[in-house]
């Protein structure tokens, strides 16, 4: 057989060899489907299940119907023989016992507002760092050569340095990653510091409209984790009243400082004469959380050390005060709708192994808890991984999948549609593998307008797969948008289109498939 009939038969054996596979994957696709998905959802989004608060008992009831159907599907319990994974949330009971500027008393819920904090301490100083917009950008720096460890620093939480409608750091009209009071990204650069405490200028807030702690104890006490070792900063946020008023030594206001960043595209950080005292306690009430985990071992010895995570959280914002008409967020969209893709897409995979044909890599299956508190569970997890971060290979999280999204209520593809976010940000084989196995079995309209940092509602960094992404994971983060339920009691079952629902998390369990089975990991290639 001469050289040009080896190649073609060998192409056709690789082409049957790829068409076998997916005529398997589509089988155990299959699995997936509306009627499962409603019998899982009729009881997790119940009202029994009280909005699945985390710490309250309609959360540890989701959290035993998660590991009761881990366990009938055969996944093992990898937390010391058991599938929970204990998660150290405490309720955070945070006040300001005293703040005081220059010798005025402020009043909270007036003239500053300390949403939640950690630690109990009394700062007295004599200087306050004016650290600008708080941004550690390559083309403009705010703390380029300026020391703010065990310092109070003072910095505006919102927008950036602009020339003519332009911003300076990203050269165009759109603002960089760095803006808007959701980024994360300055926070945690202020952080990085180390100060002793943190002043946030909100400059479209003014004053007597903060809001907040007015001195007595919140009903729903805040939620964090409790502290390994020394707590971060507190953070008070103040109008730019109380901002003029630290100032007023320098002969300077907020509104001078921020018109000269943005006049001359350079920081004005500076050292500010002031007397501040302040004195903080906090009471840490421990509260019961846990990870819901369920492990599928891979099948080759060669790859099996490598696991896919398949994440939703399972957490809810619980009951409504005494007297509502309606007391139950049942959540069934969020994220019942997540939690119910997780177990489908983990009967699949067992039906899969017990017929020969389970994944060649490990699976982790994971139900995370405290999502509505600040992204707690999966936080922890990812701090304190199960299977190290350097083993897994991707997080395919799954947050609101069983409705349509307001924007595209009406439209003649409301049923075929899924946003993907982040599937690019760090590997361009992520995304590759996720387009291409929506293109091969699901046919979604796969729509990319929130993969995008500079989004204004920060998608990316609001759901578990972003503590992931944080250690350099790679993740899918698969959403249907929000709706005029979203974190409301009509958050029901009854809303759920549950056809839609399971042609969705069909997609994740056909590029779970593939990632799975695939000779390569996804190569790690992006920046953020």
């Amino acid at each position: 057989m001469n050289k040009t009939l080896l190649t073609l038969a060998a192409l056709g054996l690789v082409t049957s060899a790829c068409a076998q596979q997916n005529k398997t994957a589509v089988k155990y696709g299959r699995i997936i489907t509306a009627d499962l998905a409603k019998k899982h959802l009729d009881i997790i989004a119940s009202d029994a299940f009280e909005g699945r608060e985390t710490g309250k008992p309609g959360a540890d009831k989701a959290a035993h119907y998660i590991a009761d159907q881990f366990k009938a599907l055969g996944l093992q319990p990898i937390v010391n023989g058991s599938y929970f994974y204990d998660v150290p949330v405490v309720q955070n009971s945070f006040k300001v016992n005293s703040f005081t500027v220059n010798g005025t008393a402020l009043v909270s819920g007036k003239d500053f507002f300390a949403g939640r904090g950690a630690g109990t301490q009394t700062i007295n100083a004599k200087d306050v760092v004016f650290i600008g917009y708080g941004i550690g950008a390559d083309n403009y720096n705010d703390l380029n050569g300026v020391d703010i460890t065990g310092k109070v620093v003072m910095y505006l939480n919102s927008g950036e340095p602009m020339d003519n409608g332009k911003s300076r750091i990203s050269g165009t009209e759109k603002l960089s990653d760095w803006s808007g009071p959701r980024s994360r990204k300055r926070m945690a650069l202020i952080q990085s510091k180390k100060p002793l405490l943190i002043l946030a200028v909100a400059t479209n807030m003014g004053g007597g409209r903060a809001g907040g702690n007015r001195g007595g104890a919140p009903r729903n006490l805040p939620m964090t984790l409790k502290q390994d070792g020394p707590a971060a900063a507190v953070t008070y946020t103040i109008p730019v009243e109380t901002a003029d008023m630290i100032l007023k030594n320098s002969g300077k206001t907020i509104a001078d400082l921020k018109a000269a960043i943005d006049q001359t595209g350079k920081p004005a950080s500076q050292t500010v004469a002031a007397d501040i005292e302040t004195s903080y306690a906090t009471e840490e009430i421990p509260v019961k959380a846990v990870d819901v985990l369920g492990f599928m071992p891979g099948s080759d010895p060669k790859l099996k050390d490598e696991v896919l995570v398949i994440s939703a959280h399972y957490d809810h914002i619980g009951l409504m005060p005494e007297g509502s008409k309606d007391m139950v967020n049942n959540g069934a969209d969020d994220d019942g709708s997540g939690t119910t893709g997780i177990i489908e897409i983990a009967t699949a995979f067992s039906k899969a192994k017990k017929d020969g044909h389970g994944p060649r890599r490990s699976i982790l299956f994971l139900g995370n808890v405290g999502e509505e508190k600040g992204l707690l569970g999966s936080q922890y997890y990812t701090d304190h991984p199960v299977i190290p971060l350097e083993k897994t290979i991707t997080d395919l999280n799954i947050d609101m999948i069983g409705r349509v999204g307001t924007e595209y209520i009406g439209k003649a593809d409301s049923s075929n549609y899924v946003y993907v976010i982040g599937s690019g940000m760090l590997s361009t084989d992520l995304h590759n593998v996720n387009e291409k196995a929506n293109k091969t079995y699901t046919h979604l309209i796969l729509d990319y307008k929130y993969d995008d940092l500079n989004d204004p509602n920060s998608f990316y960094t609001r759901s578990d797969h972003y503590n992931f992404a944080k250690h350099g994971v790679p993740i899918i983060f698969y959403f249907n948008g929000v709706h005029a339920d979203y974190h409301r009691p009509g958050d029901e079952v009854s809303k759920i289109n549950f056809p839609l629902l399971a042609k969705r998390a069909q997609l994740v369990f056909y590029t779970a498939w593939d990632l799975l089975n695939g000779d390569k990991r996804p190569v790690v290639d992006g920046k953020k």
